[in-house]
Formats: structure tokens, C-alpha cells, sequence
């Protein structure tokens, strides 16, 4: 399971001349934090370029609960699945902290891509390999239980986001509250509360306000590849995953 682009983000993978190129077709803009930078089921097309910060991608299921289904940093982009099928936005973009972004147009971005070849395949590669992503996060909620996903999902912002400590412990440097870290693993703040809880009594993690240090990996590890199933929030059933893309 991933939250966080495992490619190379768009921005970067760009030569520098396209990359400039598509930037200059926009306008900077700056989003503090919780702000809404693309809502779910409008019907705009523009693309968001993100220079510099976080944001959370989430859907609502059909029971009225927040799903998250990826993050978003420096040098990629959302909204472009929009921009290119002119169909409404399929989930939420809002900022985790704040966020420096450029709103590019969305027929200014369609031009781009039509003069530009390997940008048109850079996104292509993109949003497969965001589908992929979306297919593994499938199998975890049908598979897994909270404990293992939250397992995984630490794992994956210890290795992706995380500060190492002279202790040798990891602090997690995004300020995720625990609601956010329950929608990430399809399941109830209740549910990773108790996980959370079981986590501290062993050792594995500190927690404090908006701020969680990983004290020893390896169980982590250990337990998002299926060991040590204490079984912590119940099975693996959840919400439905509908594909990714905004």
C-alpha cells in the first residue's frame, strides 16, 4: 500500500525547459493549511502545480466517511485527470500545511501536452502508476487488518518523510492528527487510537500532539508484512477505494 507517489514527482522528471515552460502557463498561489485547493464533484478544469508543501487527496464513501487516498509534495501535480477528461473532480486536494502552488488553466495544459510528447508520456506514466497504487490499496482494506495497515503506512512515511533522531528513532515529519491517520488506513480514529495504544506499550512509537517518533522499525516491518496479527481494530473490511485522480 502507498499514500505517497513512489515515482520520480512530474515536475521533476521534466527537462528544465518544459518544466519552465508549463510553469509560466499559470499563476502562483498560496493555500494555508486546511484550505480546499480542488473540491470534490466540481466541474472546474484547471491543474495545480505543487512548488513547495503537502496536500491531502480524500473522497467521502457512501457512509459519510473521509477516505484519504494519497499525498501530495513539491513538484507534482492534481487536478490533471480533470483537465483532461473534463469530467468532475473525483475527490478532494486540501492543504496538509501550507501550500505553494501555480493554477495552470486547464486548455492551457491540454496545449502543453499536445506540443509535448514526453511531457504527455511522463503523465501518462503518472497516472498509471497511481492507478497501480490504487489497486494495492484495494487489496490491503480487503486483506488486512488495522493494525497491519497502519503498520504499513508508518513504514511508508518513515522511509518517505521521516527525521532521523541521535537516538536512532524516527520522528514523522507531517503533521498528520489521528483522524487523518485513521481516513489513510480506511478505518475509525477508535480503531487507530487502539492500535496507536498497543504500538506505545511495545515500544515501537512515541506519539505527542500532531508529531509520531518511530522508536523500532523492524516490528513495524514486520507486522505490515503480515506477522504478528494481534488483531487490533478487527478484520479487513472497509469502505471501498474508488480510483484515484482529481
Amino acid at each position: 500500500m502507498s499514500l505517497i507517489e513512489q515515482e520520480q514527482p512530474l515536475l521533476h522528471a521534466l527537462r528544465p525547459q518544459d518544466r519552465a515552460a508549463l510553469l509560466a502557463l499559470g499563476v502562483p498561489r498560496r493555500y494555508e493549511p486546511g484550505a480546499v485547493i480542488l473540491p470534490e464533484r466540481a466541474t472546474t478544469s484547471h491543474v495545480v502545480a505543487i512548488t513547495g508543501g503537502w496536500a491531502v487527496v480524500s473522497v467521502t464513501t457512501e457512509r459519510g466517511n473521509r477516505l484519504i487516498l494519497a499525498l501530495r509534495g513539491a513538484g507534482e501535480l492534481v487536478g490533471e485527470l480533470a483537465a483532461m477528461d473534463l469530467r468532475p473532480r473525483s475527490a478532494t486536494v486540501a492543504a496538509l500545511g501550507p501550500v505553494a502552488a501555480v493554477v495552470i488553466p486547464g486548455d492551457r495544459f491540454r496545449g502543453f501536452l499536445a506540443g509535448s510528447p514526453a511531457a504527455s508520456a511522463l503523465v501518462l506514466r503518472q497516472l498509471s502508476s497511481r492507478l497501480r497504487s490504487s489497486d494495492g490499496e484495494r487489496r490491503s482494506l480487503a486483506s488486512e487488518n488495522v493494525l497491519q495497515r497502519l503498520a504499513a503506512r508508518l513504514v511508508e512515511l518513515v522511509e518517505r518523510t521521516g527525521r532521523r533522531n541521535p537516538d536512532a528513532s524516527v520522528t514523522i515529519d507531517l503533521p498528520l492528527p489521528q483522524h487523518d491517520l485513521a481516513a489513510s488506513v480506511g478505518s475509525t480514529r477508535e480503531a487507530v487510537a487502539k492500535a496507536l495504544r498497543l504500538l506505545r506499550e511495545r515500544g515501537i512509537v512515541r506519539t505527542a500532539s500532531r508529531q509520531l517518533v518511530v522508536t523500532d522499525l523492524e516490528p513495524l516491518r514486520l507486522l505490515a508484512g503480515g506477522g504478528g496479527g494481534d488483531g487490533a481494530g478487527g478484520g479487513g473490511g472497509g469502505p471501498r477505494l474508488p480510483r484515484p485522480g482529481v
